[in-house]
């Protein structure tokens, strides 16, 4: 079952105990990880937590109090792509609430991976669309602009393309997308990695912690496997073939995807 989000800014999939949590993007994208809420919510009771929060230490807070007053603790995190980071900076800050960390197309945990992303991305837009990417990224720098909202989900729109391989028909079920959560909470993320106080995070972390990247993911693979290698003691990193940024709506990738899931979840 799925309930409608409550106060707490949670939907629950499933039956108790609730023992898995996934983990939205963006940041200021909730709703992105519902269909694979709903997928393990199968075999598993499941937590959808939608972050409002518009700081990162913020986010982590909110995160902690769903989890703690809706999940049987410790808990699996799922997080993708933001979510993921987010995930793991809250696994290493709350390690007694974590069981286990699994990292779904995450962002890069080093500047120097990071840079190639948008020359990735724009390789693969067409001339006509790339104009228009152009364009939405003036007006979303514009102060006098007043439908940001509106403005940064049709700009998502265009990286949802870039970032894909082969994806099967879908529907966005994100529920708004936030552009000043995005704004504010990036600018606290991208300020730790810079420092690299991100990465050191991982020394902190005592679960076990699996990544699962596409081939075809802008966000460079090795910008996960290479850093987090170095630092966490139990890590794993599985790459999937033909697969873009979102590996459960991927053509090729989702039924493997949802294999590794569940062998990881048992």
């Amino acid at each position: 079952m799925s309930l409608p989000m409550d106060m707490e800014n949670v939907r629950i999939y499933g039956n108790a105990p609730f023992q898995i949590a996934v983990v939205h993007g963006g940041p200021g994208a909730p709703g992105e990880m519902a269909p694979v809420a709903r997928e393990l919510a199968k075999a598993h009771g499941v937590l959808e937590p939608l972050q409002k929060a518009s700081t990162l230490q913020g986010q982590i807070r909110e995160l902690k109090t769903i989890l703690e007053r809706n999940g049987h603790l410790p808990i699996t995190l799922i997080g993708h792509s933001w979510g993921a980071m987010l995930s793991f900076i809250f696994v290493a800050q709350c390690p007694s609430l974590s069981k286990k960390l699994i990292l779904v197309s995450s962002g890069a945990f080093e500047d120097k991976y990071a840079e190639r992303i948008t020359g990735t991305r724009l390789s693969r837009l067409t001339e006509e669309e790339i104009v228009a990417v152009d364009s939405l990224s003036r007006t979303l720098d514009d102060p006098n602009t007043t439908d940001k909202n509106r403005v940064f989900a049709e700009l998502g729109n265009y990286m949802s393309r870039a970032d894909s391989f082969d994806p099967l028909p879908y529907e966005s079920e994100i529920i708004e997308c936030q552009y000043d959560v995005y704004q504010s909470v990036w600018k606290d993320a991208q300020e730790m990695r810079t420092s690299g106080r991100l990465l050191a995070l991982g020394r902190q972390i005592r679960c076990p912690v699996l990544a699962i990247h596409g081939d075809y993911d802008p966000h460079p693979p090795e910008g996960v496997r290479a850093p987090l290698s170095g630092v966490l003691k139990d890590f794993k990193f599985i790459l999937l073939e033909k697969c873009g940024h979102r590996p459960w709506l991927e053509r090729a990738a989702r039924e493997r995807f949802y294999a590794v899931l569940e062998q990881e979840l048992g």
